[in-house]
């Protein structure tokens, strides 16, 4: 048979998809992200309070809600914002784009979402999806008056006369588990993260409307506890810049331009807007915006190997969805993938003064040199970090602080014949800690070669001069002396107060 140019048809089928492919949907989610997805739809609701509640009863998570005092959805338009890849109409600096952040945000976390909206003028209004089990896509129609009692539940701020309850069902990523030291150090670090995560993500907006984002706990038999108010966190927010910086370069392509505004931080930082989470060296490079809401927080994308002496260097870039096949983001928005061309326009960029990205980043490496050598100057050199410690506090000791060309200092646990707290074995540039309280320090929690970071950091710190120089002095046995009885006291009381709590 010959090559024909037309391919022939013979009618049409309709082919629905199957309902299974909602369990694909925000595979690339995690809590953080999920939680930001929906925080997006409350802004281009005009919300201006936005609360996300954990639902507990007694020590179990059983649900999750977000909450928003926003201009609500009619019973017309439910249908639409709960149909996977419904696309609204969007307005300019809305968030949305795809159609499918809702949904895909939800069951990447959650079994069952549920909608409740109430628009001014209208009634109360519910949806539900389920992600298991569906053999369709019918979607369950909540009852008017449970919609309306959702709604005017105790939150923190009144969803009258309009607002929107997205509530999580059946969260997998809850501790399957009614310990309740577990659950709470569950909580403590989820909200830790999701604070941190939705300050840097919104930070623009947070900082300059008049908007709050909170997160609090409820107890289905008590009362929900105080609201903690995520604060935003610029990585841009440095008190005073570089000398001559920042510096804007322009890249321009097939007809599309792209501004670069280049800063370099004066210095290192104990701020939670140079640190950021993830750590600042992981944090260098680029960062992208769309309408003001961070999509992609660091890397150089092609353009330069993440290197300790750039984490200075931080630069954004604000696009508008997909820029001429430079860069798009994701549907999590979570992340922005440039194209081939993104690193040879960058390349090419300039400044009016004819400033290009490797002045920067030469620039940016200068500063770091310098500021470094100042701040290093005045401290007093110290043992590498050896086993016992954990990695992340290994790698700030060796930021933070010059280090002798010496045998790293180990702080490990040890089984002990007394009730010493620690003992001092110069001859192998190791401390070792009395095993006896090891359980009593880690809470009952299980222990690793590199737990207990507080307590060994803190250790290190204390004691690290003793492993120095040829022989000990007398101030020196004087100190192991008097910090030998005071900490075995401490691990004593530690120990004992575990014992009668287990």
């Amino acid at each position: 048979m010959t090559w024909t140019s037309e391919v022939p048809t013979d009618g049409t089928v309709e082919l629905r998809p199957d309902p299974r492919a909602l369990d694909s949907l925000g595979r690339n989610h995690s809590l953080e992200t999920a939680l930001a997805d929906l925080v997006d739809n409350s802004i281009d609701a005009g919300a201006r309070n936005v609360l996300i509640r954990f639902i507990r009863s007694g020590a179990q998570l059983i649900g999750l809600y977000v909450v928003d005092d926003g201009r609500g959805l009619t019973p017309g338009q439910i249908d639409s914002a709960m149909t996977i890849g419904g696309r609204r109409t969007y307005r300019d600096g809305d968030l949305g784009r795809f159609g499918i952040g809702l949904k895909a945000a939800s069951f990447s976390q959650a079994a069952s979402l549920t909608v409740l909206s109430r628009a001014a003028g209208h009634p109360a209004v519910g949806r539900r999806w389920l992600r298991e089990g569906s053999t369709s896509f019918l979607c369950d129609i909540v009852p008017t008056d449970f919609a309306a009692a959702e709604l005017d539940r105790r939150w923190v701020f009144s969803t009258t006369p309009s607002g929107t309850v997205i509530r999580w069902d059946r969260v997998h990523g809850f501790p399957a588990t009614s310990d309740d030291s577990r659950v709470t150090t569950f909580l403590t670090r989820s909200i830790n993260h999701i604070r941190g995560h939705l300050g840097l993500t919104f930070h623009r907006l947070l900082g300059t409307e008049q908007r709050r984002i909170l997160i609090d706990v409820e107890d289905v038999n008590d009362t929900a506890g105080s609201s903690a108010e995520v604060a935003p966190i610029d990585p841009f927010g440095y008190p005073r810049p570089a000398p001559g910086w920042p510096r804007t370069l322009t890249a321009e392509t097939n007809g599309t331009r792209l501004n670069l505004v280049c800063h370099i931080w004066p210095r290192r930082s104990n701020e939670p807007e140079y640190r950021l989470p993830g750590g600042a060296e992981n944090r260098q490079g680029l960062y992208f915006y769309r309408r003001d809401r961070l999509l992609h927080a660091g890397g150089w994308e092609g353009i330069h190997a993440t290197d300790k002496k750039l984490q200075l260097a931080r630069a954004s870039i604000d696009i508008d969805g997909d820029v001429a096949g430079l860069a798009s983001m994701n549907p999590e928005k979570s992340r922005v993938t440039v194209g081939p061309d993104f690193a040879r326009a960058i390349t090419a960029a300039k400044a009016p003064d004819g400033t290009t990205i490797t002045d920067y980043l030469q620039a940016a490496e200068s500063v770091w040199s310098t500021t470094n050598r100042r701040a290093t100057a005045q401290r007093s050199a110290v043992l590498p970090p050896g086993k016992g410690l954990h990695p992340k506090v290994a790698r700030e000791i060796v930021d933070e602080l010059p280090q002798l060309n010496e045998s790293p200092l180990n702080i490990i646990w040890a089984r002990f014949d007394n009730e010493s707290f620690f003992e001092v074995d110069r001859a192998n540039s190791t401390l070792r800690l009395n095993n006896r309280y090891r359980t009593a320090v880690l809470g009952g929690r299980r222990g690793g070669l590199n737990d207990a970071p507080l307590l060994k950091s803190i250790i290190f710190l204390l004691m690290e001069n003793l492993f120095q120089g040829s022989h000990l002095g007398a101030r020196d046995r004087d100190n192991i002396e008097l910090w030998q009885q005071i900490l075995t006291i401490a691990a004593m009381a530690e120990l004992d107060t575990y014992t009668r709590q287990a």
